[in-house]
């Protein structure tokens, strides 16, 4: 055998293990951290095989150059500011996923490898789903390997309230997607009896709130674009008046869903409640009062460090610095995302968050099915309103989950054609 022919075969055996890995991350996603770091150990073998090729997708890829952009800024925040350059590196590690979806990318480039990746989480939250009705509803006890969250009244399974929800909101959208584009009775039911239970165990079962808003963008999206869809099918000019009268119907649901459910007016309440005593000396005993004193304490640092921001890292001391001496509890990020990275980089890094968005709803159209086009906005929908209520990126699991739908949607899109 030529030695030159050796990498090549060693490329092809090692595909394949290197693509199933990332198909797994699907899985493993909503479930195991653990699970998580070690795929990501076997998928980052893959650069020592195709490095040319990540590159080139790093470089050439709109929506993985957006990303390594914002990563790459990141990464030079942490030469200036106060944060221990170990300390600065470890918040940039948990970044890193960011860096991850040119890989992402080319381990799903092809079409079938997508749709078991998109099933793999599906079958995740589907497990999710059934394990949270079996706790909810008293037929399974709470176990200990379930999340440290879990009980009855609020049956989270794997991770916490926010981030089930989080993922649920957006399996169920895709599910609805899946139901739309579905020929056979049997896969609409299944479809549609899935996004049934995943709406009905958020907005009745788990706590997390920021799904209920997530929920509620990717249904308003759904329902508006589901009318053009059918109407260009059938050859038809696209009426806004029917998106607007389909958006009605959807705003009566949801205002008879909330005024049926006890539940429902408590936890929204609740919220209303706190905002109002968030100036007051009881704002920090309640977890709405505590966010809008972080976001004020956190927009008084941007305006001392506009441009540039503190370098990555340097939001926990800073942050300390900011309170000192006020009623105020200490946090080690701001919950809002777009608020962490202003801090740590300035609004030029807010800038290029808001260029991946931009870019990932510009090349949505540009994707080769209705489903990958309507599936991949309804993400950017679902992270603009994630990363207004928590630090989307910066978590693992949401962060990593973003990283890997980013590149489960947008791997088709053909580089050149990107210009469109």
């Amino acid at each position: 055998m030529k030695l030159t022919a050796a990498p090549a075969l060693l490329q092809r055996f090692a595909l394949p293990p290197l693509r199933a890995s990332t198909v797994l991350l699907g899985f493993t996603v909503p479930i195991s951290v653990a699970l998580d770091n070690l795929l990501l150990a076997v998928v980052l073998l893959g650069v020592l095989f195709n490095a040319h090729a990540v590159w080139r997708i790093a470089t050439q890829h709109p929506v993985a150059r957006a990303a390594w952009l914002l990563f790459a800024v990141l990464f030079i925040a942490i030469f200036y500011g106060a944060t221990p350059l170990r300390e600065a590196a470890g918040i940039l590690g948990k970044y890193m996923d960011l860096a991850f979806i040119p890989l992402f990318m080319l381990m799903l480039s092809g079409e079938a490898v997508r749709r078991k990746a998109q099933y793999a989480f599906l079958c995740a939250m589907g497990l999710t789903l059934l394990l949270s009705f079996l706790v909810g509803l008293w037929l399974l006890p709470v176990q200990h390997w379930m999340s440290v969250f879990a009980t009855p009244d609020n049956p989270v399974i794997f991770h916490s309230h926010i981030t089930q929800n989080n993922m649920m909101a957006f399996a169920v959208f895709l599910a609805l997607l899946n139901l739309r584009d579905a020929a056979r009775r049997r896969a609409q039911m299944a479809w549609g009896l899935f996004a049934l239970l995943g709406a009905i165990n958020i907005l009745f079962m788990v706590q997390g709130r920021t799904g209920y808003v997530i929920l509620l963008v990717l249904l308003g999206w759904l329902v508006w674009i589901t009318p053009a869809r059918y109407m260009r099918l059938r050859g038809k000019r696209w009426d806004w008046r029917q998106a607007m009268v389909a958006e009605l119907v959807l705003l009566a649901l949801m205002v008879a869903t909330y005024s049926v459910s006890p539940r429902l007016q408590d936890r929204i309440g609740l919220v209303v409640s706190e905002s109002r005593i968030w100036q007051t000396k009881q704002a920090k005993e309640t977890s709405t009062g505590q966010r809008l004193l972080y976001y004020e304490n956190t927009l008084q640092i941007v305006q001392q460090h506009p441009v540039f921001g503190v370098g990555t890292g340097g939001f926990p001391a800073s942050f300390a610095r900011q309170v000192q001496g006020k009623d105020v509890p200490a946090t080690h990020n701001p919950h809002n995302e777009y608020l962490m990275i202003t801090v740590q980089t300035g609004v030029i890094g807010l800038a290029f968050l808001l260029y991946l968005f931009y870019m990932q709803w510009r090349c949505a159209p540009l994707l080769n099915t209705p489903f990958e086009q309507d599936a991949a906005r309804g993400l950017v929908l679902a992270y603009m309103v994630n990363c207004a209520f928590n630090s989307a990126l910066l978590d693992h699991s949401d962060g990593l989950f973003f990283a890997f739908m980013t590149s489960v949607l947008f791997a088709g899109l053909r580089l050149e054609n990107k210009s469109g």
